[in-house]
């Protein structure tokens, strides 16, 4: 009886609180609430380990041109619209693109759309910004 009575509380808990079994490295992106003012770029550091950095960048503007001599990074629009340099070669990104920007490949990114560029990046191996070099 008494084993029973428990039983039906630990059932009881975990329907009443399903966050009981949510991953702890899970994170709803979508509701990443951002409450900084910054003028142009704004990064929040997502994770980071030995393998790599994850970053939530926001761009009002542009990212100037510049390159990771050991890291590369892949990118995924998350909100608005620009226009992606990598290498010699443009594109125009818009929300739900993917990129892929190989070591040592020169990138920028220029704002087009009314509100600002929302990405994830995710940059391998763990970024410390020593080996990111300005071009402009």
């Amino acid at each position: 009886m008494v084993l029973r009575f428990f039983f039906y509380l630990f059932l009881f808990f975990i329907c009443a609180n399903p966050s009981f079994f949510k991953a702890q490295n899970v994170i709803a992106i979508d509701t990443f609430k951002v409450t900084q003012v910054y003028e142009n770029v704004l990064v929040k550091k997502i994770n980071s380990d030995k393998n790599s950095s994850t970053f939530l960048i926001l761009i009002k503007k542009e990212v100037k041109l510049h390159k990771h001599q050991v890291h590369s990074e892949t990118i995924y629009v998350l909100e608005g619209s620009g226009e992606m340099r990598l290498g010699e070669k443009k594109y125009q990104i818009k929300k739900g693109d993917v990129l892929f920007i190989p070591e040592n490949t020169p990138h920028s990114v220029t704002v087009t759309s009314d509100i600002p560029l929302k990405v994830l990046s995710i940059q391998a191996p763990e970024f410390d910004g020593a080996d990111r070099i300005l071009l402009e």
